[in-house]
């Protein structure tokens, strides 16, 4: 007799990706707290009548159940949580560019409860129609820290001494911060008390915000090999508008 299929019931999730499989099914990625991210086969929710067909919303709260032993599970049961305000207009994009993140970022089946209650704080803030420029460095720091791409910014990477307020530094990709040299080369200089600003997840300064802007994207480009972001080209293209 065959080994039963692995089972897991109402787990907390988000719905990151979706697209149609054979004529009536989808495949889904979602972010599940307790189960990190994961491709699952939800069979028949393109039908009329599937229970399914109206509750695959993204950037929602979800509770689902899934089975199965292979990389793509089974989706058995899945229902809307509530709570959360529809996002619209730039905090939709924003929430399109949350989406591609984790899922560029994120190694499957590795749980990150941290990050996803900042996930889901960050969706709300957007839906609230908060600035969404400190929410995105938010949670893109976040977002390298908990997949253990993101270097101590509060430490010199040459002395293990604390960043000094009045210093300047160049931040290396691999390592973190270190002093500026007499030949600093082509990286900016970010001074010291921006770094612990960063640190501590504080960028209310436009200084702070504006530093954090560049060196999150020269990071997250690094760690994705160079590849381009499709929902930050959106962005990018309405901002300049």
């Amino acid at each position: 007799m065959p080994p039963a299929r692995n089972r897991i019931d109402n787990q907390a999730c988000f719905l990151l990706h979706s697209y149609s499989w054979r004529e009536t099914s989808l495949i889904v990625e979602v972010f599940s707290r307790e189960h990190g991210r994961l491709p699952m086969v939800a069979k028949g929710a393109r039908r009329p009548t599937s229970a399914l067909r109206g509750t695959l919303m993204a950037f929602q709260p979800l509770e689902i159940s899934w089975s199965g032993r292979g990389e793509v599970k089974t989706l058995t049961q899945a229902a809307w949580q509530g709570g959360q305000a529809l996002l619209g207009g730039v905090g939709l994009l924003c929430g399109y560019y949350l989406n591609e993140l984790l899922l560029r970022l994120l190694a499957r089946e590795d749980a990150h409860p941290a990050l996803f209650d900042a996930y889901a704080w960050t969706l709300a803030q957007l839906a609230a129609n908060q600035p969404y420029e400190p929410l995105l460095r938010a949670f893109e720091l976040i977002l390298l820290r908990e997949a253990g791409y993101a270097p101590t910014l509060d430490r010199d990477a040459d002395s293990d001494e604390a960043v000094e307020t009045a210093a300047e530094y160049l931040f290396i990709a691999e390592r973190g911060p270190v002093r500026v040299p007499e030949q600093r080369g082509e990286l900016p200089a970010i001074p010291g008390r921006v770094l612990l600003a960063m640190a501590a997840g504080d960028f209310s300064a436009p200084e702070t915000l504006a530093h954090a802007k560049t060196l999150m994207r020269r990071l997250i480009q690094y760690h994705l090999g160079g590849q381009a972001l499709e929902s930050r080209r959106i962005l990018m293209e309405l901002q300049e508008l």
